[in-house]
């Protein structure tokens, strides 16, 4: 009996060890992602390592990225004829390791390029930084700093949200709720507004909605009495603003509904309709997550819209007009965390489950009822870029895989493991294409690479 009661007490010593153990492995890379390479440069040796470019006009290319999800919003690249064989790798063309400096100045905001110009923010300590390069080789065009103070640093203090390039200015929206416009030619500070001053409230993990920039209007997700506002792109004056409560982390997007441009805001609590030039409110769909993260761009194709958030919740079809939205369906099959899915020919594909580790699964469904086609754990958790008729994805640990997208089965054309080697956290910036080039960024680091074949 006693030696009965000494096994049972053996396997609960053991089961509860184990979980002891599994749990120590999850804290650490979930403070492994919090942390950057700890590669820290002074202001001197970080000068000595920047080459700068010369200072020339502005140009334009043929296949430009210039926000968030590119020109159309759709999140794929124009760029073509590129190089499918990687058994022998891609060819490097340059790499920068400067753009973060400091213990807290994780980054995760992706680069832009538009001809001859490439901005990308990061940090040091106590600034936010903006860095514009020649996407050819590297080198730096002009550099801004001004000091931010967000009100945690969770994740790192630097910039969430992706800039956007319109013509001869580049708009930034940093973490502590400072919008900028600068000249993209030499950097200058045309104007600068904070959210916050407007009724905004920084959200848990800090002002991350990419900006969406039209022809007259630079609109933001503020949050607070401001969750979602639009400003004069020209001037910075405050257009309109509409909504209350906490603001999303998602990026604000456009659509057209019964032939009238759209604003689109998942913000914490919800997916909102505003139109467009008068800021009013068209409806409301009430979506609720934990700690309210609504993170992932909303998709559409013609009046349908696909929302998506992670930690369980799922995602959901809405048909949507000017008066209303219906849910088509709603179920947990596809729960993506911060990774935008896409809509290709009636199937939404993308990643599905929660960023923390590299263990989530790629999935198909289909887009008008929510069926589950096919779902794959080979490529882990990543994001993921458009580009001839593929996904171009980047796992959490650097992996590179080109997949083809098909509703019947999964299909992998090929891949790099770990293309930055071995990393300490959680490789989460989306990769970018432009101009025949592969831009992959992880905090301080921006290498560049050929993709063409």
């Amino acid at each position: 009996m006693i030696r009965k009661i000494l096994k049972v007490l053996l396997g609960i010593i053991g089961v509860i060890l184990l979980g002891i153990i599994v749990l120590a492995v999850i804290y650490r890379e979930t403070i492994d992602i919090m942390l950057s390479n700890n590669k820290i440069q002074t202001a001197a040796e970080i000068e000595d390592v920047i080459v700068s470019a010369p200072m020339e006009p502005i140009t334009k290319g043929e296949t430009d990225w210039i926000c968030w999800r590119g020109a159309h919003g759709d999140g794929r690249s124009g760029v073509f004829g590129i190089n499918t064989d990687w058994s022998d790798g891609l060819s490097k063309v340059w790499e920068i390791d400067f753009l973060c400096q400091g213990e807290d100045s994780g980054t995760w905001s992706a680069p832009v390029i538009q001809g001859n110009r490439l901005v990308v923010c990061g940090r040091d300590d106590l600034n936010d930084m903006v860095f514009c390069l020649n996407p050819e080789d590297g080198g730096l065009i002009w550099k801004r700093a001004y000091p931010a103070k967000p009100s945690s640093s969770s994740y790192g203090a630097g910039f969430r949200a992706t800039p956007w390039i319109d013509d001869d200015r580049v708009y930034t929206f940093g973490r502590g709720g400072d919008l900028f416009c600068w000249d993209l030619l030499n950097g200058d500070k045309i104007w600068h507004k904070n959210v916050n001053d407007e009724g905004g409230e920084e959200p848990t993990w800090g002002h991350s909605s990419s900006p969406l920039v039209t022809d007259s209007l630079v609109i933001v997700n503020g949050g607070g009495t401001a969750r979602t506002m639009a400003y004069d792109k020209m001037s910075g004056d405050v257009v309109w603003k509409t909504g209350r409560g906490p603001g999303g982390y998602a990026a604000i997007s456009l659509m057209e509904i019964e032939g009238e441009p759209v604003v689109l805001s998942f913000h914490g609590e919800g997916l909102a309709a505003i139109t467009l030039k008068e800021g009013k409110e068209l409806w409301n769909v009430n979506w609720e997550t934990p700690n309210d993260v609504n993170a992932t761009t909303p998709v559409t194709k013609d009046n349908l819209v696909f929302i998506t958030s992670g930690y369980g919740t799922g995602g959901e079809v809405l048909k949507v007009n000017r008066s209303g939205a219906e849910v088509i369906w709603k179920n947990k099959v596809f729960a993506s965390h911060h990774s935008d899915p896409f809509i290709i020919d009636g199937h939404i594909y993308g990643y599905s489950g929660d960023s923390m580790q590299n263990k989530g699964v790629f999935k198909c469904i289909e887009l008008e009822t929510g069926v589950e086609k096919w779902s794959t754990k080979e490529i882990g958790w990543g994001t993921c870029v458009g580009v001839e008729e593929y996904l171009l994805c980047c796992d959490v640990k650097g992996s590179l895989f080109l997949i083809k997208p098909d509703p019947e089965k999964f299909v992998k054309v090929t891949g790099i493991p770990k293309i930055w080697g071995k990393v300490r956290g959680a490789t989460w910036t989306i990769p970018v294409l432009a101009n025949g080039k592969l831009y992959l960024r992880f905090k301080q680091s921006l290498m560049c690479f050929d993709i063409k074949a």
